[in-house]
């Protein structure tokens, strides 16, 4: 069921919005300097977003349980379904961000509005003919396996009892769009 749109909806579009318009300045910069440095650049900030994002979701890296500090571990040894997750908002930004900078650095605007269209058709069609009996729902939506067979299930959200992933790896594709 939905329960309407808050504001906590809104923070993740408007993260989107503030990286898009930084794309905007600095890809013009980035064409007059060249290939190497464009992709140093962005390959450099993509992997520090996603990273920051990877040790905020480990974070703390120790537990206290019985009065001993015990390391978190990837996937834990006790409950192998259980582990870091790989993918959050930041590490959704960083992959938005560095598919985003090659399609604006590559193309032209005209050529930019057309694959972004194509990216949110692609996941629409994907969503609709891949889901399962409500391919909208989250039981029923098509990435849940994909992020399963990628990431495994100890590396995906639980927070509604069940491994999903809200910024899964298909869900990236329409914020690369955004």
């Amino acid at each position: 069921s939905w329960h309407g749109c808050t504001p906590t909806d809104l923070v993740f579009p408007f993260f989107l919005f503030a990286v898009g318009n930084a794309i905007a300045f600095v890809i013009p910069k980035l064409q007059e300097e060249g290939a190497f440095i464009f992709w140093k650049k962005v390959v450099k900030r993509s992997t520090l977003i996603f990273l920051i994002g990877l040790f905020l979701n480990w974070w703390p890296f120790f537990t206290i349980e019985e009065s001993q500090l015990i390391f978190r571990e990837w996937v834990s040894s006790s409950n192998p379904i259980l582990g870091i997750r790989t993918l959050g908002v930041l590490q959704r930004i960083a992959l938005a961000y560095f598919f985003s900078c090659i399609i604006v650095y590559y193309f032209n605007p005209k050529a930019i509005i057309s694959i972004s269209f194509i990216l949110l058709f692609m996941y629409w069609g994907l969503s609709y003919f891949f889901g399962e009996s409500d391919p909208y729902s989250m039981l029923g939506y098509f990435g849940t396996s994909v992020d399963k067979q990628i990431l495994g299930e100890a590396h995906m959200y639980r927070g509604e009892g069940i491994a999903f992933d809200p910024e899964g790896i298909m869900s990236t594709i329409p914020s690369i769009a955004q």
